[in-house]
């Protein structure tokens, strides 16, 4: 368990690193630039991990690798992703790790709630409000009033998540298979 733990738990760091300097690109392809960042395609994978915890060792430990992960996620983006000169990167991190809190632990809470539905239920439907909450809580606070279109940024983001989502039930669905949950 403290390997499988310890995994998680470095693994959602390394998410929420990746995704918080993805997300300072806009995709230039197709005029997307305005609507889409890459970091939509990295960060959802971050409520597979806590979804994967939860189903297999419980609310409490699904909590303990949020907060693990949020304290090597935070720390890797000021270390490597944040430019202290930048206000708008300054931003990104705040705005990364309230998001990354509020949305990671109502997640886990909803997950929690609907674990005895459908194999289906919980992880979509608390990865669908978790990544909506994340997506707004996220983009206002690091975008809001800085001339970054922020709100369509959001929505085509929101929509990439909720895609990638619906992608992750394919390993998680597998992984039920392979592995028995409490």
């Amino acid at each position: 368990m403290n390997r499988v733990f310890i995994t998680l738990s470095f693994l959602m760091g390394v998410v929420v690193l990746i995704s918080n300097y993805l997300v300072q690109f806009p995709i230039s392809y197709f005029n997307l630039n305005e609507i889409l960042t890459y970091g939509a395609f990295s960060y959802p994978i971050a409520f597979l991990i806590t979804d994967i915890a939860n189903r297999f060792y419980g609310k409490m430990v699904a909590r303990k690798i949020v907060y693990v992960g949020f304290a090597i996620g935070i720390s890797f983006t000021l270390l490597f992703s944040t430019n202290f000169t930048d206000l708008i990167s300054i931003r990104i991190a705040i705005g990364s790790g309230t998001a990354f809190i509020v949305a990671q632990l109502l997640d886990v809470q909803i997950f929690d709630k609907l674990r005895r539905k459908k194999w289906f239920i919980a992880p979509l439907t608390s990865s669908l409000i978790g990544s909506t909450v994340d997506t707004f809580l996220f983009f206002s606070i690091s975008f809001y009033a800085t001339g970054v279109p922020w709100f369509t940024l959001s929505l085509g983001d929101l929509a990439v998540k909720i895609f990638v989502a619906l992608l992750m039930l394919i390993p998680f669905r597998i992984l039920l298979g392979t592995v028995k949950a409490v």
